[in-house]
């Protein structure tokens, strides 16, 4: 598991780039909540998906919350 998955943290799904910019809510074995800016809460398998974290401050101008 991805150690930099915590409550808080900022992702990116890599194939859904429409549902912008996520922070992790709760991580709960491979369960991870996440809270998408244009997609809403979601529950991500990370056993079946590797979410991208991301430094929302190094993102480019307009793709930040």
């Amino acid at each position: 598991m991805d150690e930099s998955l915590v409550p808080g943290a900022f992702v990116r799904h890599p194939t859904q780039p429409d549902w912008g910019l996520g922070q992790v809510q709760s991580v709960i074995g491979t369960r991870v909540t996440v809270n998408f800016e244009h997609a809403g809460k979601l529950l991500v398998n990370i056993a079946a998906v590797r979410l991208d974290v991301v430094d929302p401050d190094a993102e480019p101008a307009g793709s930040a919350p």
